[in-house]
């Protein structure tokens, strides 16, 4: 179910996850997302969440300016 419209009906999808640190850009294609038919918006699960926040990690760390992971490559 949509936490946004309360709809019912959301679909697998892959999504890119972009995040903005310290004047850096880090983007993550192809993240296995939840997504809502009737509004679009998009859900991780906890799983992928986690993953997430650990190669967003592992970005920063890198400290490049553009910084771009495959999520089915790296995950």
């Amino acid at each position: 179910m949509c936490m946004f419209c309360k709809c019912d009906t959301v679909t697998q999808s892959l999504t890119t996850h972009v995040v903005n640190y310290n004047g850096a850009i880090i983007v993550i294609k192809n993240v296995p997302c939840e997504e809502c038919e009737q509004c679009g918006e998009k859900f991780y699960t906890d799983d992928v969440a986690e993953k997430l926040e650990k190669m967003v990690n592992t970005a920063k760390q890198m400290m490049q300016e553009i910084a771009v992971l495959d999520y089915s490559k790296v995950a």
